[in-house]
This record gives C-alpha cells, structure tokens and sequence, in this order.
C-alpha cells in the first residue's frame, strides 16, 4: 500500500474512490474514471442506492454522495493512481438534508448536542485498536459441517506448534525476533501517520499474533474517521503481507480477546473539565458523565452499540481483564470505566473498556456522548448508585448476550434520541436480532461434545 496525501493535482491521477459507510461501519466504495471526477462531482457529489447500506427504508433510496476533500489521500497501486476520499451522504431532493441516519451525521450531531446544550465545546477520544494477525485462517458453514482454524507463525496452529515459541500468553510488549509482526505494524502506522491518523505508539499484545495500535486524542469527528482509515490500512497491508487481520472480538476460545478501549475527556474554552477534587481525582461534571456511560450501559442499552456482535459477548467474560459489570475505579482493569493511574491529577480522564471493534465507531462515539450527557443532565453520581468498586459486582453485571442488550436498547433509548433518529435504532435492532437468530440458532462442536 503506497499511500500520500493528496495535494490536489489531477493531472496523473486515474481514478477517484468515493468511500462511504454503511449501516456496520464498514466501508463501501464508488469509482470514478478521471474523465468523470469533474468540478461538479466533486462539488455536488453522485447518486447511489443507499438502499443496500442497510439503513432503515426511506420514502426514496435514492442518496447523494458527497465529497469530502478535507482527506483525501493517492494511492499508488500498479500502475494507477486513485484518490480516495470520505463522503457525506445527503437526500436526493433539491434541498440536499443530510441523511441523519448516516454515521458521519450521527457523530456530527453528537458533538453539535455538547455545544447547543452548552455542555462542552467538544469531546476528546482515544482509540486503542486490539486484533490479531493470523498466517493462515480457514472457516467452513455447511448444514452439516462446521469448523474454523487460525494459526500464527508465534507458535499456534500445526504448522508452527513444533517451532520455537513465547508461551501462548506471554506476547506482551514481546520484541523480535518473537514479535514477528513488527515490520507489520511498522508500516501500517507510518501508513496511518501520512493519512492524518496520529499514532501515539504500537506494541505486541498479551497473546500469540495479538497486536494493539493506540492512537492519539482528537475531535471526536475526526477519531470516528481515523478508526475507520486504521483499520482499512491494517486490514489492507496485511493481505499485502500474505497475512489476514481481524478486528473480531473473541477469534480463540479460552485466549485473550480484542477490545477497542476508548478514552475521553469533555473541554471548554481548550480545557478539560474531568479533572476535580473528587472520587479517583474527578469533577462533578466527569462522576456525573461516567454514571451516564455506567447506567444505560448496566440496562444494555449502550452495548448495543459498543459491543454489536454475538462474538462481542465471547470476550465479555471474567478473567481475561474484559469488564462484566458496571463499575469505576482507578487503575482497575476490571471495571468498565477505568481512571488510568499514571496520570497526573490536572490530566485526569475516563477510559471505556467494554467495547470492541466490532462497533460501527461513528454509533459507538456518539452513543457514549449521549450516555455520558445523560448523567450529566440528571446529575447522577456514581458512588451513590454504588458504582465505585475495583472489583466485579454481581448486582451491577451487564446483559450478556446480544439479544439481552437489545432488549435493553428497545426499552431504553429516550438519551439516544436527539441524535439516533427512531429509524435508525429500529433498523438496528432488527438486523442485529437477525444476526443473532443465525448465531444462536446453529449447534456449535460444544453441544456436540455435551449433548451427542
């Protein structure tokens, strides 16, 4: 992958990639010929059938994709070279609205809610990106077969059982020759860093072929964005490499998974207003928003879309540092909301540890927004609500299964709705039920082994 940023001459360029984001957070594409990307285009966007996005139906699918050259990078593949760029998306009538049921809109309206309430000027997130790599992967689904196999070269899977090896949980901040997937992330982040996405460092996770990328604060906006280029870039390289990455929770039984832990902090004025004279060194205004995330969380509500995945509650489980209840504490890697304690008392911040990669990022951010504005405008307090524990509370475990957390998404969405239109929340639920009837109804080789 050769990427650059794009300094805005046509005149090599062969094509223009329009990149949107369907209802998943995954990426989808358009491609335009450089004969086609004209001044118009670029200014008025193209029409597409967003009806294939997996939004909810609207009177006319008919959507119009809108440029956004504020990041747009050149790729150098063979012998082309393709702008790719991040759309807008807005209806197709003369009034171009915005489709607020697209998660650029989404987010956008979650950051525009904390300055028309007068919260905040903006929120600040940091996205750590757990997954692993894998050298060989195959995966089989037929009416009578069932069967998945991963391997990596650090010493899991037939052909590499045999070979010297770290222990299957002894990769942390491993350095190579053990780390064989330096060179890997090497590139992927020096790709990260010519695309606007600041990396503040890499290292080599807890398990075999387990790897971590931690970018650095920005906009909320923008870190929605940046997730969605990483992990375009790593997923992209690593096929370059003869590997294959994933973002999925939980790929191994009884093996670490992969979270997508996301610290934040709200400003005003260029300066938090989390760091106070309260429990683990918090405001008023952090407490309150750390209740927020904590009590729609504990409902389901909020997992609904941090942890959207049948595979997401594999990983929820005790012992493998993955929160189960909903709690807050300093330093505790158990809890669900975690105040990191290596920081000092003016730089104090909060870090969600439930969700994972599996999340649409751009729903992920802005439900947290609105969870967190919902403590805040009920002023509700964590110690009060006997939130404050290192340790896992039976009383406060969250629903563990994804049909449980939407039920709690239908019963509990009112802070949602300022910024999730009603659409768009029952569409989700009804694809992600549909998800989770394919997952759940399907015997799995455990039944078979207890039930043959």
């Amino acid at each position: 992958m050769n990427l650059s940023t794009f300094n805005g001459d046509w005149s090599k360029v062969n094509f223009l990639n329009l990149m949107m984001i369907d209802l998943r957070g995954n990426l989808r594409s358009v491609t335009l010929p450089r004969e086609y990307a004209t001044e118009k285009v670029l200014r008025d966007g193209i029409g597409f059938d967003g009806s294939n996005y997996g939004y909810a139906k609207v009177s006319n699918s008919d959507m119009v994709a809108v440029p956004d050259m504020s990041r747009a990078l050149l790729e150098q593949r063979g012998e082309f070279n393709t702008v790719h760029v991040f759309c807008d998306v807005v209806s197709a009538t003369d009034e171009r609205i915005p489709f607020e049921q697209y998660p650029r809109n989404v987010v956008r309206n979650a950051a525009k809610y904390l300055r028309d309430k007068k919260i905040a000027d903006d929120a600040k997130m940091l996205v750590e990106l757990e997954y692993y790599a894998f050298d060989q992967v195959e995966y089989t689904i037929q009416p009578n077969r069932v069967g998945y196999s991963v391997a990596t070269a650090e010493g899991l899977g037939d052909d590499f059982s045999s070979a010297p090896r770290f222990g299957l949980f002894d990769g942390y901040h491993r350095v190579s020759p053990e780390d064989r997937y330096r060179d890997f992330r090497d590139k992927t982040v020096e790709l990260m860093g010519i695309a606007g996405v600041p990396v503040k460092y890499h290292h080599h996770e807890v398990a075999a072929g387990q790897l971590e990328i931690e970018l650095e604060f920005t906009s909320i906006e923008k870190t929605a964005d940046d997730v969605t280029l990483a992990k375009w870039i790593i997923r992209t390289v690593a096929r370059e490499m003869g590997i294959f990455a994933t973002f999925m929770p939980k790929p191994m039984n009884k093996v670490s998974g992969s979270g997508m832990h996301v610290h934040q902090f709200l400003t005003r004025d260029g300066k938090s207003l989390f760091p106070g004279d309260g429990v683990a060194n918090l405001s008023p205004l952090a407490l309150s928003y750390t209740a927020g995330l904590l009590t729609h969380s504990q409902t389901g509500s909020l997992l609904a879309f941090t942890n959207p995945s049948t595979n997401s509650y594999r990983r929820l489980v005790p012992g493998f540092e993955a929160p189960v209840s909903a709690t807050f504490a300093k330093g505790s890697r158990c809890a669900a909301v975690r105040i990191p304690s290596y920081l000092k008392k003016d730089s104090t911040r909060v870090e969600y540890r439930p969700g994972d990669a599996s999340a649409n990022v751009y729903f992920m951010l802005a439900g947290m927004i609105m969870a967190g504005c919902d403590g805040i405008a009920a002023q509700l307090d964590p110690v009060a609500l006997g939130m404050n524990s290192a340790e896992i509370l039976q009383e406060k475990i969250f629903p563990l299964n994804l049909s449980a957390v939407l039920d709690g998404l239908e019963k509990d969405h009112a802070y949602l709705r300022p910024v999730f239109p009603e659409q768009l929340i029952e569409q989700w639920i009804k694809v992600k039920r549909e998800e989770a009837a394919y997952v759940y109804n399907a015997p799995t080789p455990q039944e078979y082994e207890l039930y043959f």
